[in-house]
């Protein structure tokens, strides 16, 4: 099978579109139809109803669905494997991060990195850790560099890279900004902005709050760190921070027995080979990490 028409059949399943598919792939309609017809054919088999603009998956399609993602994983990682007997790093590295990962832990990296080893084409793709962990359980992405999950996933290996205190904040006008020892009872009575259910940071916070969690008034959620500062700041709610955000519109709360620290680093598929520029970019990761360590 020609593995350019495998990834457009892979992208127009999974937006269930031939015109968000050519969005993607940077291709026009026609090209991603002619595609998939090329692929329909050499199977012998149709894989999408075409319904008016939406094109659902056959049985057929359904069923080709995961093989198709395993024969591409298949098919990268021998290239991988046979690359890496050279010895040398280039080639395209896909790595998966978020925005406050890439604004404050990894500009210092990717300019060693980059300098380093220039034969690298880097695709740096900004998400939430949880999105970048899936995208690389599916083959998607090489490396993920995230807030490391609370439990372990399956068929990842994970390595932590920098630790991460957390704080509980509000602004300075906040009812809650000038007393002392706060309970977890007394947060449920106050408006919060946190990210949303699902996400590490979220689990995080509830786990240590523990049963005053089911009872947070929650205003609003978003996963920009950036945002959330914001909102605390001008007195729209508490909120939980890296400590390295703070600053002085923001009021770190005296809470005790709430320990809040999550760990950041690296994710990758145990079952697949990583290339040469995975690898180095792993050492470079590992070379940093002490550094960055001490400004926390």
């Amino acid at each position: 099978m020609d593995s350019t028409n495998l990834k457009t059949f892979i992208v127009a399943a999974e937006l269930a579109s031939f015109s968000l598919a050519g969005e993607r792939l940077h291709l026009t309609q026609p090209a991603v139809s002619k595609r998939i017809a090329a692929l329909e054919q050499e199977l012998g088999i149709r894989l999408f109803d075409r319904i008016g603009r939406r094109v659902p998956l056959t049985e057929a399609g359904q069923a080709l669905l995961p093989r198709a993602h395993t024969i591409l994983q298949e098919m990268e990682d021998s290239r991988r494997l046979i690359a890496n007997l050279s010895g040398e790093v280039g080639g395209r590295l896909s790595i998966g991060t978020s925005h406050h990962i890439g604004l404050h832990r990894l500009p210092p990296v990717l300019r060693a990195y980059t300098k380093a080893w220039p034969a690298v084409e880097l695709d740096l793709r900004f998400m939430d850790s949880e999105a970048a962990c899936r995208a690389v359980q599916t083959g998607q992405l090489e490396l993920g560099i995230v807030t490391l999950p609370l439990t372990p996933l399956a068929d990842l290996d994970s390595e932590r890279i920098w630790t991460d205190p957390l704080r509980i904040v509000a602004g300075r006008e906040h009812p809650l900004a000038g007393q002392r020892r706060i309970p977890p009872s007394l947060l449920s009575a106050h408006a919060a902005i946190l990210p949303a259910h699902g996400t590490y940071t979220r689990a995080l916070l509830e786990e240590a709050i523990g049963a005053e969690a089911s009872g947070l008034r929650v205003s609003m959620t978003t996963n920009y760190l950036e945002t959330i500062k914001m909102l605390v700041g001008v007195g729209l709610g508490w909120s939980v921070l890296p400590q390295t955000m703070l600053s002085d519109d923001l009021q770190a709360l005296d809470v005790p027995d709430i320990p809040l620290t999550r760990q950041l680093g690296v994710v990758h598929h145990r079952q697949r080979t990583l290339s040469n520029a995975a690898r180095a970019m792993l050492r470079q990761l590992r070379t940093g990490c002490h550094e960055d360590d001490t400004q926390v």
